[in-house]
C-alpha cells in the first residue's frame, strides 16, 4: 500500500511540474507603445478578436524575419490560425497611435515570460502601401528602421528603448515589432497601427 501511495505521489508531482512548465511557457510578451493590435483586443478597445483577447502575449512564430518567419498575409498573427483576426486589416480601420515622422519615440514591451533575447527589430510600411490588405514583406521597408541588440540577456518585465521613426512618412502606417528569442527557434510579432 505504501509503495502505491509513493508511486502515485511521484506521478502527481511529475504531472504538476509539467503543468507548471507548460503554463509558464505559454505566455511571453507584446508591445503596448505604440499599442499593438493584440493589446487593443485584450483591453477591449477592439472587439471580435477571438482568443487573442485572452493571450496578447502569445503571438509567437518562427524567427528569422524577413527571410524566414510567418508567411505573407499572416505576419501580424505570427502564422497562428487562432490569432488570424490580427491579420484582418478591418478595412484599414484599426485604431492608430499618433506619431511624428523623424522624431524619437519610446517603444515599450511587456513580458510575461522573459526569454534570453537576440534582438528587437522594428519595420515600417512603405509609403503607398495598401492598408486594406493583410501585411506582406513587400509592403514593408526592406530594412528595420531600428535594431536593438540584446546579447542573449533576459529583459526585465517591462522594457523601453528609444528610436527615431523614419522621416518622410505621412498618413496611416503599420509598425511591425519583432522580438527574437535567443534560446528557442521562435520570435514574437506585434503589429501596431500608427498615424503620422
Amino acid at each position: 500500500m505504501r509503495k502505491k501511495i509513493g508511486v502515485a505521489a511521484v506521478a502527481l508531482g511529475v504531472a504538476g511540474a509539467s503543468l507548471f512548465a507548460t503554463t509558464s511557457a505559454s505566455s511571453h510578451g507584446y508591445t503596448d507603445s505604440p499599442i499593438s493590435r493584440q493589446k487593443l483586443c485584450a483591453n477591449g478597445t477592439v472587439t471580435n478578436c477571438g482568443s487573442i483577447q485572452w493571450e496578447p502575449q502569445s503571438v509567437e512564430g518562427p524567427k528569422g524575419f524577413p527571410s524566414a518567419g510567418p508567411a505573407d498575409g499572416r505576419i501580424c498573427s505570427a502564422g497562428l490560425t487562432q490569432f488570424a483576426q490580427l491579420d484582418d486589416p478591418r478595412g484599414g480601420n484599426w485604431p492608430a497611435t499618433q506619431v511624428t515622422a523623424g522624431q524619437s519615440y519610446s517603444f515599450r514591451w511587456q513580458f510575461t515570460a522573459r526569454h534570453r533575447t537576440s534582438d528587437f527589430r522594428y519595420y515600417i510600411t512603405k509609403n503607398g502601401w495598401d492598408r486594406t490588405k493583410p501585411l506582406t514583406r513587400a509592403a514593408l521597408d526592406s530594412q528595420p528602421f531600428l535594431t536593438v541588440p540584446y546579447n542573449s540577456q533576459q529583459p526585465p518585465a517591462t522594457l523601453s528603448h528609444s528610436g527615431t521613426i523614419p522621416a518622410g512618412k505621412t498618413g496611416k502606417h503599420l509598425i511591425l515589432a519583432v522580438w527574437t528569442v535567443a534560446d528557442t527557434a521562435n520570435a514574437f510579432y506585434a503589429c501596431s497601427d500608427v498615424q503620422f
